[in-house]
């Protein structure tokens, strides 16, 4: 008589709505905001609240791919599950996998080392040895269980938040002259302006990617198929009201030219407005840094559990220990390739084909989606147009990166 085959342990089902959402929220704001408003604000000038705007209408309908496709298929390594149901080809939804996986270890690896810069500030330690410490210490956050890396996910999303709060706090006082001053107005009446608008909007773009990091979270969230589509539209919305409030008064806090021209814009507005410290609010970015790569292996490690568990990986990929209730050996596998790559790749080359894979993999998952519907008869113009419009848009942006 053959001994029952013991069942695999599953992940832990344990994150509410708001979890989710705030995970979601965390991913968005990333580092990105700290840096990106400096950027947008040198093409875009008085207009950079309407590019952000403008790039969250943009992004908004690969956000609504991914949440139609998260409450169809509510599972670990989403996209290329999705992938594979739309097109029925396991080599593509492979290599999606991995351009995933690829993505986050690429972006944690230079998250760590813009930390180390960060880090020098308050201690000075060889860039080796802090990178090391850092990418170490997240792992063993995200292999010990998932209510510990998501509460400090969590955590360190609201002191974000704290920080774009001290901004709007700087700025607050000021945006009636804002709106008063014929020299700085937000809306343009010039072609030559909505042309900076524009492309404000394609650097703004990035300032929205994480989303997509949230569907392959979805075996751990309770009731997925209400939650997950749920939290991303509340993620984006909170992200793109922050980011058009937080735009506004850092326009009005601070002098266009002087936003622009420098690296650490959000740090400016509160130390020429406020009375707090400038070394909390270089705190918070240090914590913002941080965040950023905790969730891109928290996500990478969760995309290589899935492809073990669809056979698009190793299977030993899909283990779960059962007392953390993570997947450990995926865990610390990301970890180490992520310290890798910190330590050795060359990250700038890596960095530059991050995006280009993202919008490859956004295209895709539109595309995706619209072949669903359309083979299930859901041929209504929304149906389609929605998935339509995000795959054009995704193609023409990763046609723009390599043009320009």
């Amino acid at each position: 008589m053959t001994a029952p085959t013991a069942k695999p342990t599953p992940l832990l089902r344990t994150l509410s709505l708001t979890q989710i959402t705030l995970y979601g929220i965390g991913t968005i704001l990333g580092a990105g905001i700290y840096v990106l408003v400096g950027e947008v604000a040198n093409i875009a000038g008085s207009f950079m609240p309407l590019a952000f705007v403008l790039a969250a209408l943009v992004v908004s309908f690969s956000a609504y791919s991914y949440g139609h496709l998260s409450r169809l298929y509510p599972v670990s390594a989403g996209e290329p599950v999705y992938v594979q149901q739309a097109f029925s080809l396991k080599g593509l939804s492979t290599l999606v996998g991995y351009a995933i996986v690829f993505a986050g270890i690429v972006s944690a690896a230079t998250i760590a080392r813009g930390f180390s810069g960060y880090f020098a500030v308050f201690f000075e330690l060889a860039d080796t040895l802090t990178i090391s410490l850092l990418i170490v210490l997240l792992t063993a956050i995200a292999a010990w269980g998932v209510k510990l890396s998501v509460s400090v996910a969590i955590i360190t999303t609201l002191l974000e938040l704290l920080g774009l709060a001290f901004v709007i706090y700087a700025g607050a006082d000021k945006l009636p002259a804002l709106f008063t001053n014929a020299d700085s107005p937000l809306i343009p009446t010039h072609l030559s302006a909505w042309q900076g608008v524009g492309a404000g909007a394609f650097l703004a773009f990035y300032a929205f990617i994480g989303f997509e990091d949230m569907v392959n979270m979805a075996e751990e969230v309770k009731q997925p198929e209400k939650n997950m589509p749920r939290g991303i539209l509340m993620a984006l919305l909170t992200a793109c009201l922050l980011y058009f409030i937080v735009t506004l008064c850092a326009l009005a806090a601070v002098p266009l030219q002087k936003l622009a021209a420098s690296k650490a814009p959000l740090v400016l507005v509160v130390e020429h407005n406020t009375a707090i410290p400038v070394v909390l609010m270089t705190a918070i970015s240090i914590v913002a840094v941080v965040n950023g790569a905790l969730l891109q292996i928290i996500m990478a490690s969760r995309v290589l559990y899935g492809m073990g568990k669809k056979s698009m990986g190793p299977r030993f990929l899909a283990t779960v220990h059962p007392r953390t209730r993570t997947p450990l050996t995926a865990t610390l596998l990301v970890g180490a390739l992520v310290l890798s790559a910190a330590l050795l790749a060359p990250l700038v080359t890596l960095a530059q084909a991050t995006s280009g894979t993202i919008l490859c993999i956004f295209t895709l998952v539109n595309l995706a989606l619209l072949r669903l519907n359309w083979c299930d008869q859901r041929r209504d113009f929304l149906a389609l147009a929605i998935p339509a419009c995000g795959a054009v848009i995704c193609a023409v942006f990763l046609l723009m990166q390599f043009w320009l």
